[in-house]
């Protein structure tokens, strides 16, 4: 087994990337908090506030022999739409970004590469404003946002927004799911 990596994504809420990254065959640990932000120790209610300059994210822990950098990413720009500044849907707020925190030169220049080929592919009829910037004063979200859409799956922003990601994932990337 291949040494396990690290990288944190910023998709919109953290409910809806969580959701879809447990699913994952060859992630080992997903966790919903907060990164890239100024605040020493911030909470769920300041970071909605958008002075604290952190986003919403998902830290994955992954073992590349399993899945690699570049398939996290494609799932990433599938799930969510990497054009939208500062929202996700009706989401808004600079908490909500788009935005790749990698944690090897490796990420980086694979987060590069895709943003490129898309780019020159016109996948988007916008531009992509994820940013890609090195993992920067991460912390976990609190205890009752982690696993949120697993425990709480008829709730309603679960059922309108997280559960169509989740298909959307198992639609597109069957051979990757672990279920």
């Amino acid at each position: 087994m291949s040494e396990r990596q690290t990288i944190v994504l910023g998709g919109g809420c953290f409910w809806c990337t969580e959701a879809v990254y447990v699913k994952v065959r060859g992630v080992t640990d997903v966790e919903s908090g907060y990164s890239n932000g100024q605040a020493a120790n911030p909470s769920y209610e300041a970071v909605c506030t958008g002075t604290t300059g952190h986003a919403e994210v998902v830290k994955l822990e992954y073992d590349p022999s399993q899945v690699t950098t570049r398939q996290i990413l494609e799932i990433f720009f599938t799930v969510h739409d990497p054009t939208q500044l500062n929202r996700q849907g009706n989401d808004t707020g600079t908490q909500y970004r788009s935005g790749i925190y990698y944690t090897t030169p490796e990420q980086k220049a694979e987060a590069e590469a895709i943003i490129r080929e898309m780019t020159n592919d016109k996948l988007w009829g916008k531009p992509i404003v994820t940013e890609v910037k090195p993992l920067e004063n991460y912390h976990p979200a609190e205890p009752y946002h982690q696993d949120f859409f697993e425990k709480n799956p008829y709730q309603g922003y679960c059922v309108a927004v997280a559960a169509p990601k989740v298909a959307k994932f198992r639609k597109t990337f069957r051979e990757l799911a672990k279920d």
